[in-house]
C-alpha cells in the first residue's frame, strides 16, 4: 500500500507523522506562546482577534465551538459575552493553558482534547464555530472544514482566522522578517528557532485567500466572505450553513 504524504512546512512527511510533529511544535512553544504572539505580531494579533469576535456577533446563550482554541483568547471573549463555549485543541499542553485561563477568569466552560478532523460532537450542535491560526496545521483541511460544517446548526456561521497571502509589494520585506527575524526571536524568547521556522514555512504552504474560500464553498458553506487584515498578512473567512 502506497504511503500518503503531506507537507510539514517545506518538508514532505508521511500523513501519519504530521499530527505528531505539529504536536511537538506546540508542546515546545506552549509556555511562551502568548508572549511570542505579542512580540512577533507587534500586538496586532489582538486586533485581528477582536475583529473576529465582532464578526461573530455573539449573543447570550449561544453555543460556540472554538476549534484549535489554544490559550483561549477567543473563548474568553465569547464566554464574557454570555455564550456557552466548548474549547478544543488537539494539543494537551495548549488546551491546559486555555482551560486554566478560563478558570482563572471565573468562567468555567467545557474543554475537550480532540482532532478537528474528527470532532466528538453531534451534527447541528453549535451556533458559531471558530478556528484561529489552527487550520494551516491540520493534515486534511477539507475534512476539518467538513466537520465544522457538520456540527454547525442551520443558519450557523464559521469564522476562520488565519495567516494568508500578503500584498505583493510587501512580499520581500515579509520574507526577510519571516525567515530571518522570526526564528531568531523564537530562539531568544522561547529557546526554539525551529518551531518558528516551521511557522513561517507553514504560512507559505497554506492556501491563499481565494483557494480557502473555494474550499469552504466545496465543504457546503454559503455566502463566504473574505476580510483581508494588515495587507493580507491575515485573512478572516466567514461562511454560513443553510
Amino acid at each position: 500500500m502506497t504511503e500518503k504524504t503531506t507537507h510539514f512546512g517545506y518538508a514532505t512527511v508521511d500523513e501519519q507523522e504530521k499530527a505528531s510533529k505539529v504536536r511537538q511544535v506546540f508542546d515546545s512553544v506552549a509556555s511562551r506562546y502568548d508572549v511570542m504572539n505579542d512580540l512577533m505580531s507587534l500586538g496586532l494579533h489582538r486586533v485581528w482577534k477582536a475583529f473576529t469576535v465582532g464578526q461573530a456577533a455573539i449573543r447570550p446563550g449561544m453555543r460556540v465551538l472554538d476549534v484549535a482554541g489554544g490559550t483561549a483568547d477567543l473563548a474568553l471573549a465569547f464566554a464574557k459575552r454570555g455564550a456557552q463555549i466548548w474549547l478544543t485543541d488537539i494539543n494537551g499542553a495548549m488546551l491546559s493553558l486555555g482551560r486554566d485561563r478560563l478558570l482563572d477568569a471565573g468562567l468555567a466552560q467545557p474543554a475537550a482534547q480532540c482532532d478537528a478532523e474528527k470532532l466528538p460532537f453531534a451534527e447541528n450542535s453549535f451556533d458559531v464555530v471558530t478556528v484561529a491560526f489552527g487550520l494551516r496545521n491540520m493534515t486534511h483541511k477539507e475534512q476539518a472544514l467538513a466537520e465544522m460544517y457538520r456540527v454547525l446548526k442551520p443558519g450557523g456561521k464559521l469564522l476562520v482566522l488565519e495567516f494568508s497571502k500578503i500584498a505583493r509589494p510587501l512580499e520581500s520585506v515579509y520574507d526577510l522578517y519571516s525567515f530571518k527575524l522570526l526564528p531568531w526571536l523564537g530562539q531568544k524568547v522561547a529557546g526554539d528557532a525551529e518551531s518558528y521556522r516551521y511557522l513561517a514555512e507553514s504560512i507559505r504552504m497554506h492556501p491563499d485567500q481565494e483557494t480557502l474560500k473555494q474550499m469552504m464553498i466545496d465543504a457546503g458553506f454559503d455566502q463566504v466572505q473574505i476580510y483581508n487584515l494588515t495587507a493580507g498578512v491575515v485573512a478572516l473567512h466567514q461562511g454560513y450553513k443553510y
